[in-house]
C-alpha cells in the first residue's frame, strides 16, 4: 500500500464525508428495519447536526483521497464512536481497523459503540477489535443515557463496550 494518513476532517471534507456515509450505508438497505431506512441515509443537515452536537470526524486518506471516516463524541463520562464508514469499493482492506485503532489512542474515557443489531458484519468487526456486546438491559440503559435516538432505533440496535471495562459503566455510585 502506498502512503496513508489519518487526520481530523475539516470543513472542506463535508461533501466527501456525506458521500462516503451514504455510499457505505447502502450495506444496510434491506438489512435494517425498513422503517429505519431512508434515502439519503444521512442528509447533509443531519451530518451538520451531528458535527454541531460534538461529533468529530476523522478521515483515512490514501494518495490524497478520503476513503473512510469515523466520528468520536465525548458525552458525559464516555466517548462514543459514531458513524464509521468506508467507501464500498475499499471495504475489507483494513481501513476501518486502522481508523478505529488510531481513534482508540485519542481518549482515556470508556468507549461505547452503537450499531444496528442486524448489521452482523459491523458487530463482528468491533468484536475483532476488542469490544463485546453488552446485555439487552444494559444496551437500553446506555442508549437512553448517551445517545439521542428514537425508541424504535433503541429496539433495533446493540451496544458494544471495550472488554476491559466494568459491566456497569456509566452508573453513578
Amino acid at each position: 500500500m502506498t502512503g496513508h494518513a489519518i487526520r481530523p476532517c475539516e470543513e472542506r471534507d463535508i461533501e466527501i464525508i456525506y458521500e462516503i456515509i451514504n455510499d457505505a450505508a447502502q450495506a444496510y438497505r434491506g438489512i435494517i428495519p425498513t422503517d429505519r431506512w431512508k434515502e439519503p441515509y444521512m442528509s447533509k443537515d443531519e451530518l451538520r447536526h451531528e458535527i454541531d452536537e460534538g461529533v468529530t470526524f476523522w478521515g483515512y486518506i490514501e494518495n490524497g483521497e478520503l476513503l473512510g471516516v469515523m466520528g468520536m463524541q465525548d458525552i458525559e463520562d464516555v466517548t462514543l464512536m459514531r458513524h464509521a464508514y468506508v467507501r464500498t469499493a475499499r471495504r475489507s482492506q483494513g481501513i476501518g481497523g486502522r481508523l478505529l485503532s488510531e481513534l482508540l489512542k485519542k481518549t482515556r474515557r470508556p468507549i461505547l459503540i452503537g450499531t444496528w443489531a442486524a448489521a452482523v458484519w459491523a458487530v463482528r468487526f468491533y468484536e475483532a477489535h476488542g469490544f463485546c456486546l453488552v446485555s439487552p438491559e444494559e444496551k437500553d440503559r446506555l442508549l437512553k443515557r448517551y445517545w439521542s435516538i428514537p425508541e424504535r432505533q433503541i429496539e433495533t440496535s446493540v451496544v458494544l463496550a471495550e472488554r476491559r471495562l466494568s459491566y456497569r459503566m456509566g452508573e453513578k455510585t
